[in-house]
This record gives C-alpha cells, sequence and structure tokens, in this order.
C-alpha cells in the first residue's frame, strides 16, 4: 500500500501535471497514466496555466528591432476517467489538449521594436484529443492496450514581413476537423516493487482541413477553397517506474515524435513557393525522476526532462530548439481522494526563425507552468 501511493503521483507527473511548450507544437505528451490507476473505477480533473517568454530580435544586418514576447499564455484543461471491469479488464476515456500554438511576432511601431523580417507573422492551432482505450491484464503480469484516439483541430496562418518577400500578407485559414487514428501497447508490471514498464504507439491522424487562402485578404486560390491534409505525428512513448527502497520510487520516461511528417502544404501556396507553411524535425523526449512518500497523507516527486537541440534554423511559427526542464510535484490523498498540484520551469534552446532567409534570433527563452489534478476512486 505504501508504494501503490508514490506509484499513482509518478503517474500524475508522467501525464503532465504542468504542460509545457516541447517539441513542434506539442505542448503536452500523449499518456494513459490514467489506465494503469489502481483500484477500482477512477475519475480525474486536471487544469493549468502556461507562461512562455519567447523573445529576441531581428538579425543584425535587418536592424536588429526587438521581438518582444512572441508567444502567448495559455491554459489547458483534461478529463480522464478509468472502469475496472475485473480484475483482468479495464477501460479508459482520456480528453487532452497535446497540440497548440498561439504565436505573434509585433510589427514595428518605434524605432527598435518590432520585427521587420517578421512582423504580423502569426499561428493559432487549437486541438483537443479523446482516446478510448481498452487493457487487458494477464495472470503473468504482461498486458496489452489499445484503442482509438480521436483529433478536432483547426489552425489559422499568417505570414508578414520583409522575410517573406512578394509572399507577405498570406493567410491560409484551416476550418475545424475531426479525424481518427489508434493507439496500442504492452505492459509489464509487478506491484510488490511498484514496477511497471509500458511502450505504446500513437497513429499519424490524418486531417483534411477546408482552407481559404488570401493574400493581403484577396483569395488566391481559383477555386475559392481547397483540402489541406495535415497528419498529427505518429510517436512512441516508453514509461517505466520502480520503486527501490522503502516508500521511494523512480520513474522515467521516453518519447519520439515522428514531426517530419507534419506538413501544412495549403495548394496555392505550395504550388507558388515550392514548399509548404511547416517543415519541423523529429524529437526524442527525456524524462527521469523519483517519488518519495513522506507520510500517509502526502507525497512528492521531483523530475527533469531533456529534449536535444536540433537544426538552428526554425520555422518562425516554432521558434525554439529543444528544451531543459524540471518539475516539482505534491500530491496530498485522503481517503478516495488525491490532489496533485506540480510546478514546472523549462529552458527553451535559442533558435534562428527562417522565413525566406534567416530573420530573426530567439535567446534565453523560458516558460513556466503550474497545474493542478483532482482525482477521486470509487
Amino acid at each position: 500500500m505504501k508504494m501503490k501511493l508514490v506509484m499513482t503521483s509518478a503517474a500524475a507527473l508522467l501525464l503532465g501535471t504542468t504542460a509545457v511548450l516541447a517539441g513542434g507544437i506539442e505542448r503536452a505528451p500523449h499518456s494513459l497514466s490514467a489506465l494503469f490507476e489502481p483500484g477500482e473505477n477512477f475519475v480525474e480533473l486536471s487544469y493549468g496555466h502556461v507562461s512562455p517568454d519567447v523573445s529576441g530580435s531581428d538579425l543584425a544586418q535587418y536592424g536588429g528591432s526587438s521581438l518582444g514576447d512572441v508567444a502567448d499564455n495559455y491554459n489547458f484543461a483534461g478529463l480522464a476517467y478509468k472502469h475496472q471491469f475485473n480484475d483482468n479488464l479495464s477501460a479508459a476515456l482520456i480528453i487532452e489538449q497535446p497540440f497548440g500554438a498561439d504565436i505573434l511576432y509585433p510589427t514595428p511601431s518605434a524605432p527598435g521594436e518590432g520585427s521587420v523580417m517578421l512582423g504580423g507573422t502569426a499561428v493559432d492551432v487549437s486541438s483537443t484529443t479523446y482516446t478510448a482505450v481498452l487493457r487487458y491484464r494477464m495472470e503473468n503480469n504482461f498486458g496489452f492496450h489499445g484503442g482509438l484516439r480521436g483529433s478536432r483541430a483547426d489552425g489559422n496562418v499568417t505570414l508578414m514581413g520583409m522575410g517573406y518577400g512578394p509572399f507577405s500578407g498570406y493567410n491560409a485559414d484551416l476550418d475545424t476537423n475531426t479525424a481518427w487514428g489508434w493507439t496500442a501497447g504492452v505492459s509489464w508490471e509487478k506491484p510488490e516493487i511498484a514496477a511497471r514498464v509500458s511502450l505504446t504507439y500513437n497513429s499519424p491522424i490524418e486531417h483534411e482541413f477546408d482552407t481559404r487562402e488570401t493574400i493581403s485578404g484577396a483569395p488566391i486560390d481559383p477555386a475559392g477553397a481547397s483540402v489541406t491534409k495535415v497528419k498529427t505525428p505518429r510517436s512512441w512513448n516508453l514509461e517505466f517506474q520502480t520503486g527501490v527502497a522503502a516508500d521511494t520510487l523512480v520513474f522515467g520516461s521516453i518519447r519520439w515524435v515522428n514531426w517530419s511528417e507534419f506538413r501544412v502544404d495549403p495548394r496555392a501556396f505550395t504550388a507558388a513557393s515550392g514548399s509548404g507553411l511547416v517543415e519541423l524535425e523529429d524529437t526524442t523526449t527525456l524524462t527521469l525522476g523519483v517519488g518519495r512518500k513522506f507520510n500517509e497523507n502526502w507525497s512528492g516527486t521531483a523530475a527533469f526532462t531533456y529534449e536535444k537541440s536540433g537544426n538552428d534554423l526554425v520555422s518562425p511559427l516554432a521558434p525554439t530548439n529543444g528544451k531543459k526542464g524540471v518539475t516539482l510535484a505534491a500530491i496530498y490523498t485522503q481517503d478516495n481522494m488525491k490532489i496533485t498540484t506540480g510546478v514546472n520551469y523549462t529552458k527553451l534552446g535559442d533558435a534562428t526563425p527562417e522565413a525566406a532567409v534567416a530573420a530573426a534570433q530567439i535567446r534565453d527563452a523560458d516558460v513556466v507552468g503550474v497545474g493542478v489534478r483532482v482525482g477521486f476512486t470509487f
């Protein structure tokens, strides 16, 4: 029982007590932690707030004007419900907001302020993912899980500034679309020492967005509208944890995301420019942490997250490059209720946003996130 308390706190942390900016446009990693909650039925609500500071300047040869903070604050919410049918079979429904972006480069307002190269460039992406998954646990402690994932998303992209040359003023509006994929994985656990290893694959989900393309407000697609196919990237999640001493747990994860298949190629823009709006690199994110039970009611966790930097030249719509972060969480348990609160600080890697040419530099960016999760077992 002592180990179980710490075990659930680690799972809550891995699910993302405080979601932060990650590779591509990922704000929180997919996780099926609710499916592994011990005991009977379980429901959990989550809410958080994230405050990024992503600032820099135009490159010196273009005047070096300050960009200001190009990333807006955002909130996130989630719901997870697990139902235990019997000792071997369980199911979960998870609603989360893993992908999103809210970037705006300010236009020049005074000498030295606002981007000449990228001013007015903006991206607004929102999404909600629904996962319905079954798990069957065999008597030898191995298990299998799988199910469906639905994604509802929309987006709006504007390119502005001297860096985009003749394409300055371009806008693509992608209407809301819902599409489906799947998830599957295997697991092994040994409850006596709070040990568990799980490997989960998330398939790509291909959206077909009705798209309107304009430049300076005027339609540029002869057909008036088109369909843009966009894949949310496939990913692998390896999560593990094990007790190492009385009331002490070590846990971690390795997450790989195939961002190179995430392409946004509206018809008219691609035909005119020869390339799409977004090109991203694959990412691998590592997490390692420790959980500790202090008494019958209180537990805590601390974790370090690392994502390697890639090519310094990045899309202005995802203007950071790698990260290093620390998350601290406190867990209060009373009867059938568990409250997890967490705070995260992440240092984002320096990057050089590139339009038609390398246009600006992002330096000393970071992000602070706070969150709370409230769960009930019944």
